[in-house]
């Protein structure tokens, strides 16, 4: 499909001169044929994956695996429970489902002990109150996991790329040190799709994945290995990050919170891959996920820069706030199915009733270009560790790498392959496209400020349906744009967890509003979880010894 579209820059040149939003229409339509034709041709793969048998994670009986961390945290302090016994009880979880998830990269399980031990030690014999070390060190004693392509001192750093010798991390991210500060006990660093490039969470090092509702499905990606195990209570709180839906998408196919933050909120420093990009960091952030929306705001009032920390504490009161619906994301993406327009209809439902207000749905003129704006701004960077390894940019090695593929003698994974060849691809479109595409995404930020405000916030699908299985994001890699759209105009988004299908699997909205104002969609995800429930435990089994 990507060797086709090579033939649109002449297409472009003979028949529709400089007319760029002729060239944007023509360019949706001929991809939306494409993935048709590749959604033909990867269907009876998929079809064969549905049959496979399911495996059940064993129950949850540790009654401290349901709580919580700002409350574990409460307890900690207060020496109702040590922090030996509640990382334990979260070791023997993660021993538990790994089997059946394949999450985890890289543990450090005797130095988490080790650290649980010097925390219930220095409770016994500390002068400070509760409240003080509550102030201190919000987190001290909790276990926490944390995405691979975050450096943590000392474990795997490697993102999912083959190499002779395990890359390690020679020191701790910025955001890694800070909830180390609070008090937090780093468990292990869970998998990812090869340098973060896929929405599967599947590399060639650590393998596949799975989906804790239905392990014949994707737990999604790039952040899929925290989401699965967020979802099944091997964790509770973890960092994540995103440049394309990253912590959006697997928190969706879980059922758990997971929050984008507003561009330049929080400190990038030591996450792989990065780039000397300007346009990096207004893209890609580091954000978190939590399987309780109270966890939320005490995540980010510790993982984000000093200066806008106290937001989090503010006091949101939705009887203040307007609220605004859209169903789709126009141009070449899909409808959403029944699962989320229901999900969409339920909250809208619930807000007229409860508040007095009508959600209106709201009209952003430029929209329909949301897949062109998010692909332009997104393959227009140059993403420096992928440059390095893949030399994405040589046409030469791409192709050698993929004909070794479908010889299964390449090092790399699809993923990594299908940016490369998409990423050249998108060098030899016109000129005149990329830079009408930079003016819209421009336009359209203007048109979110306008509409939304400082009180607003839009209720959007998260993606068309609820996780997929294996290999079906190829041929819906344009469905992302439903997250894509906003790391490229930097707003906040919260995903939220709105119960589960006939399927028994989770489907979920997001909350978005404009820069700066995370408060507010987090404030929305509490009243979510407040009314519908939030994380609903997957399906279990006991298992024989």
């Amino acid at each position: 499909m990507e060797y086709i579209l090579c033939i649109l820059p002449i297409l472009y040149m003979k028949f529709l001169g400089n007319n760029s939003d002729t060239f944007a229409l023509v360019l949706q339509k001929i991809l939306k044929f494409l993935l048709f034709l590749l959604e033909c041709l990867v269907m009876p793969l998929i079809l064969l994956q549905s049959f496979r048998k399911q495996r059940q994670l064993p129950p949850i009986r540790n009654h401290l695996l349901l709580l919580p961390a700002a409350e574990l945290a409460r307890r900690i302090r207060r020496k109702q429970v040590s922090s030996e016994e509640v990382v334990k009880a979260y070791i023997k979880r993660c021993q538990d489902v790994n089997p059946m998830l394949n999450a985890i990269v890289d543990t450090r399980y005797e130095a988490a002990v080790q650290e649980a031990r010097k925390v219930d030690e220095f409770l016994l014999c500390t002068t400070k109150t509760e409240a003080e070390i509550g102030q201190d060190m919000p987190l001290l004693g909790v276990p926490m996991t944390v995405k691979e392509s975050i450096a943590v001192q000392g474990m795997s750093h490697t993102v999912g790329v083959k190499k002779k010798v395990l890359d390690r991390a020679d020191e701790d991210a910025v955001v890694v040190n800070r909830v180390r500060e609070a008090g937090a006990i780093i468990l292990l660093v869970s998998n990812t799709p090869e340098m973060c490039l896929a929405w599967e969470s599947n590399n060639k090092v650590t393998g596949t994945t799975w989906n804790p509702y239905d392990t014949n499905r994707t737990a999604g990606g790039s952040s899929g290995g925290e989401a699965a195990l967020l979802s099944s209570a091997a964790s509770i709180i973890s960092i994540s990050s995103d440049i394309a839906g990253s912590s959006r998408y697997p928190a969706m196919c879980c059922g758990i919170f997971g929050h984008k933050p507003s561009a330049h909120m929080i400190c990038c420093t030591g996450h792989k891959p990065i780039s000397s990009d300007q346009n990096w960091n207004n893209y890609f952030t580091i954000g978190t996920m939590t399987r309780y929306a109270e966890d939320l705001p005490l995540m980010m009032s510790i993982v984000s820069d000093e200066d806008v920390r106290l937001r989090f504490s503010q006091t949101v009161s939705l009887k203040n706030m307007k609220f605004f619906y859209l169903e789709e994301c126009c141009g070449i993406t899909s409808g959403i199915n029944s699962d989320m327009k229901q999900a969409i209809d339920k909250l809208r439902n619930y807000l007229e009733a409860t508040y007095g207000v009508k959600v209106q749905q709201a009209k952003f003129n430029d929209m329909k270009y949301a897949f062109d704006i998010a692909v332009r701004s997104l393959l227009n960077m140059t993403v420096d560790d992928v440059e390095d390894e893949f030399e994405a940019s040589r046409s030469s090695k791409i192709l050698l790498e993929a004909i070794k593929y479908l010889f299964c003698v390449s090092r790399y994974s699809l993923s990594i392959l299908s940016y490369g060849i998409v990423k050249w691809v998108f060098g030899k479109l016109p000129k005149g496209y990329r830079n009408k595409m930079a003016d819209k995404a421009v336009s359209l930020k203007k048109q979110f400020e306008d509409v939304l405000g400082d009180n607003g916030v839009l209720i959007y699908p998260s993606f068309i349906g609820p996780a997929h299985y294996r290999y079906q994001m190829y041929p819906r890699v344009a469905n992302y744009t439903y997250m894509m759209l906003y790391n490229v105009l930097g707003l906040p988004v919260t995903q939220c967890p709105m119960g589960l299908n006939s399927k028994g699997l989770p489907v979920g909205v997001q909350i978005i509003a404009n820069t700066g104002n995370d408060q507010l969609t987090i404030a929305m995800a509490k009243e979510i979880e407040r009314v519908f429930g939030g994380w609903q435990q997957p399906p279990a089994t006991e298992i024989s010894v």
